[in-house]
């Protein structure tokens, strides 16, 4: 369905909207707005793409000197949010961000990603779609409404209230996505203690994004409301699942078929030639894109054996040890699932990353390497060298060097974000490397 301007006057009247959230992401993932009164010369001046911001106060941006950037809403993006006060509604539209030249600003992750589409075009595919698995914990808030480590559950995987204490919460959270456009398809307690997710229907990969980050403003929104802490942060207990974003792909041509399908794969997995040369590529890239996928120091606390999450380099159909799995459907719902992604990833970057790898594979005709169907966390470090199965990545500070010798994955990212990336996330190891750990002090203090 396509909005019109005409379409956004009209409901800000009838639903009485008083202020529009301009929102936009930067580098590291982070959703930020620009918040303006709804008021018809100001509405006039976001619909003519003149709403401005000071892109310096924005970390990776843009130098002082260049502050000046211009917020195009996509009006596609429209929606008004189902949670307001006495003042009236909030409506937010997604932006993609300007240069005061009109070009499109190199540094912003969602017109990179346009710029890994445009790729695809030309390649001869129509449309990239996306299904997101995002997961989240839920925390109890303390006294003074700060986050505590403290779940407010006992709950295992699927279980049911009493044990899942928080089904009240995901349920609001589920209606309010329902009141806002997303098409909910599951909703259930995850693996660990206070653990959940909630899984929308798959689209385009530039929709998908853009519901990745509303998503996860909507949850913590609601969590608070129910007196809860919701976060994405991928491993924050010690000794339990950490939370993965699991991203399901797939690739449709002009005529509106999967091309990844094809009854006559004479491996008999009906896979397409495309789908594997697509694979290939995911594989080859695979150790030099864990930073974009995985980018913080927390998120190598949850790629270790043991807790679920992919810590090999290796494909299977049925077999869930690997990083990439081929889901049993087949059809239109054909589609090659990437494990490792955490949901402290950047959506925007993530995909255009995981794109370009896919059509670095089907263009180069990059051969997938045999799956593997056992048990990987049970091989012996022998036997997965003798089946080329490789690790991930075991820091943030092995993965960012591993980033910097990836040519088409820098190329994904383009010139300016990567720069910006690799940087920011060297100083982050800085950081983390010169602290001094409770473990440390645990471990150390009194036996030296």
């Amino acid at each position: 369905m396509t909005i019109t301007a005409a379409d956004i006057r009209r409901e800000v009247k009838e639903k009485n909207v008083t202020f529009l959230r301009l929102m936009f992401s930067d580098i590291a993932g982070t959703l930020k707005n620009v918040e303006i009164p709804a008021t018809d010369e100001q509405l006039d001046k976001v619909l003519s793409n003149k709403a401005m911001f000071d892109g310096s106060s924005i970390e990776g941006f843009v130098r002082i000197n260049e502050s000046d950037m211009y917020l195009h809403p996509d009006l596609d993006t429209w929606t008004v949010f189902p949670w307001g006060g006495e003042n009236g509604a909030v409506a937010g539209l997604i932006c993609d961000i300007y240069t005061a030249e009109g070009e499109p600003f190199a540094g912003d992750p969602r017109g990179n990603l346009k710029r890994a589409l445009r790729h695809m075009e030309k390649v001869g595919f129509k449309s990239f779609n996306l299904g997101p698995e995002p997961e989240f914990f839920l925390f109890k808030l303390d006294e003074k409404g700060e986050p505590t480590l403290e779940v407010n559950d006992r709950g295992g995987y699927f279980d049911l209230a009493p044990t899942d204490l928080a089904d009240n919460t995901r349920r609001e959270i589920v209606n309010v996505l329902t009141e806002m456009g997303f098409e909910v398809e599951a909703s259930h307690h995850e693996v660990a203690i206070g653990q959940h997710e909630i899984d929308f229907k798959y689209a385009d990969v530039l929709k998908a994004c853009d519901n990745i980050q509303i998503f996860k403003l909507v949850v913590k929104t609601i969590a608070r409301k129910h007196g809860l802490y919701a976060t994405f942060m991928a491993k924050p207990k010690f000794g339990i699942n950490g939370s993965g974003m699991h991203c399901n792909m797939s690739l449709f041509d002009y005529e509106g078929n999967n091309v990844f399908f094809d009854t006559e794969d004479p491996k008999g997995m009906q896979l397409s030639e495309s789908a594997y040369y697509f694979l290939g590529g995911l594989m080859k890239h695979a150790y030099n894109y864990t930073a974009i996928m995985n980018p913080t120091v927390n998120s190598y606390k949850r790629l270790v054996p043991g807790y679920e999450a992919p810590v090999y380099i290796a494909w299977a159909g049925r077999n869930r040890s690997p990083l990439i799995r081929v889901p049993a459907s087949r059809g239109m719902g054909t589609r090659l699932e990437l494990r490792s992604v955490d949901p402290t990833a950047n959506p925007y970057l993530a995909l255009a990353v995981l794109l370009e790898a896919g059509l670095d594979g089907i263009e180069n005709k990059i051969e997938a390497p045999a799956p593997v169907e056992s048990n990987i966390y049970i091989m012996t470090q022998e036997e997965r060298k003798e089946a080329g199965i490789r690790d991930l990545p075991s820091t943030l500070h092995n993965a960012v060097k591993a980033l910097q010798e990836d040519e088409v994955v820098k190329a994904a990212l383009g010139n300016h974000i990567f720069t910006n990336f690799v940087e920011a996330k060297k100083i982050e190891w800085s950081s983390y490397a010169a602290f001094v750990s409770q473990w440390e002090i645990d471990n150390y203090l009194d036996l030296y």
